[in-house]
């Protein structure tokens, strides 16, 4: 997040000197414009992209779907409300609503501004595969998401993404139409080398800064994973059973077709089958992946049972 917020810095003392000049005085007027015009983006989507995540995805309320059940699909939709209802008794939040998402592939997701405000989705194929301790790791792992704001820190970075591209693109567009306003000391010589180098190397970030805003975002959400994991497993004490949830995720072979990718960052394993997804922690590849490596997730887990004794 620091990294991100000074590299919004970067391009906006760019964009200050060589386009707004003295308007702004000692402010950084275009960083502040474009922060402000890209939050609002991420705003609209804080308040209302739950309800547009569910219905993309063509999720349905547990009941509407129990209703319509058969006796053993109402036994395992029930088991599912009861782990949800133990883990948000244990991670001391409410209990959300929970829909069901009719794919066959097992994936989850958690959406919402917060608690009291979230909603957990999990598909049929999630039902369908995995046991009770593994189904309970796998809502701790969702729920810890609601609890540890992490959707809430998603549209900070969405924000801040935003903004960079603003920036950008204004610079970009300056450049094409009038090459900037440079001041008279620059035409003059007066900044000398070192105002050359920071101008090379303005120039080089705002060609990169789509590139290098979508890094630091994924950077974001795969620590966020990691940390949905660890406190998912300290809400069950048991950690083998989430890593079991995973490894069974993990060898579906079908993608989860009902979710879109521009819901893949909220679901616990990507939905696409991404290569950047399953790749080693190391590598070009793995700076576009929105979910750390899954063998890297189960070998955490599995390290953390040791640590706690075998878990169950």
């Amino acid at each position: 997040m620091a990294a991100f917020v000074a590299f919004l810095l970067l391009l906006g003392a760019g964009f200050d000197s060589l386009y707004i000049g003295g308007l702004g005085g000692g402010v950084p007027f275009g960083s502040m414009l474009a922060l402000g015009v890209g939050s609002i983006g991420a705003v609209a989507s804080y308040y209302t992209g739950d309800r547009a995540v569910l219905l993309s995805s063509g999720a349905r309320p547990i009941g509407e779907v129990e209703a319509t059940a058969s006796d053993a699909d109402r036994l395992k939709l029930r088991q599912l409300e009861n782990v949800v209802d133990e883990m948000a008794i244990a991670a001391g939040i409410p209990r959300p609503p929970v829909y069901i998402v009719p794919d066959s592939d097992p994936n989850a997701f958690a959406t919402g501004r917060g608690p009291g405000k979230a909603s957990i989705a999990v598909t049929r194929g999630l039902l369908d595969t995995l046991d009770r301790e593994e189904l309970q790791g796998v809502v701790a792992h969702e729920l810890s998401h609601v609890r540890n704001l992490d959707t809430r820190v998603m549209t900070i970075v969405a924000a801040l993404v935003g903004a960079v591209a603003l920036l950008a693109d204004w610079a970009r567009r300056g450049m094409w139409y009038g090459g900037g306003r440079r001041r008279d000391n620059d035409r003059s010589g007066g900044s000398g080398a070192a105002g050359a180098i920071f101008f090379v190397i303005w120039i080089v970030a705002i060609i990169l800064a789509p590139l290098v805003a979508q890094v630091l975002a994924m950077m974001v959400s795969r620590k966020r994973e990691y940390l949905a994991d660890a406190s998912g497993a300290e809400l069950t004490r048991n950690p083998l059973g989430l890593a079991r949830a995973l490894e069974k995720i993990e060898s579906a072979v079908e993608p989860t077709r009902a979710i879109k990718q521009g819901s893949a960052h909220l679901c616990i394993a990507d939905p696409l089958g991404r290569a950047a997804n399953v790749a080693g922690e190391h590598g070009w590849s793995t700076l576009f992946a929105s979910h750390p490596p899954m063998a890297a997730r189960i070998a955490a887990l599995q390290q953390m049972a040791y640590q706690f004794g075998g878990g169950h």
